[in-house]
């Protein structure tokens, strides 16, 4: 396998995108909490990343509310069922970690699956900022808190005013 990274500048801060053998696998923020070693971002390179990039950028610009790319995630069986569970949350909707571990048929799972979540390697693209705690609590997010609440806000109905954390649970 082949990994190669280039960097963007987005709303949110700089983000280093990854690919593996040509295919989106990898969207990090700086201090990303669960960032893999740099080594393993391979070399840096422009080339393959202008649709991922068009894409983040209509995403954050309130143009796109659905990604469109071809993206591989690696991971224990048990994170990508999450993660496909992650991908099936609607735009502009949340849901807990609680419920999610519900979801998967055990309300005790809910810090695995927290875990899980917090290991996404492909942050804004499988939309890990959707799960939030219980009772609508902002909790925990791999590019920091006020990032997440940047996206929820821009997922947010339009004309809802988002305040801060208790503004925007009760959005969703």
């Amino acid at each position: 396998m082949t990994a190669t990274h280039t960097t963007i500048d987005t709303t949110l801060g700089e983000l280093t995108l990854v690919a593996t053998d040509g295919v989106l696998s990898g969207v990090y923020y700086p201090g990303h909490w669960t960032r893999p070693d740099r080594a393993a971002f391979g070399p840096r390179t422009a080339d393959g990343f202008a649709e991922a990039e068009r894409q983040l950028h209509e995403y954050l610009d309130g143009e796109r509310t659905a990604f469109e790319l071809e993206t591989t995630l690696v991971g224990e069986p048990f994170q990508r069922r999450v993660w496909e569970l992650l991908m099936e949350i609607p735009y502009g909707e949340t849901t807990t970690y609680g419920a999610l571990a519900h979801e998967l048929g055990d309300p005790l799972l809910a810090r695995a699956v927290g875990s899980a979540v917090g290991h996404n390697p492909l942050s804004v693209i499988v939309p890990c900022h959707r799960v939030v705690g219980a009772g609508g609590r902002l909790t925990g997010y791999a590019g920091g808190l006020e990032r997440k609440r940047k996206l929820l806000s821009l997922e947010a109905p339009l004309g809802a005013p988002v305040a801060g954390e208790a503004a925007v649970a009760r959005l969703f």
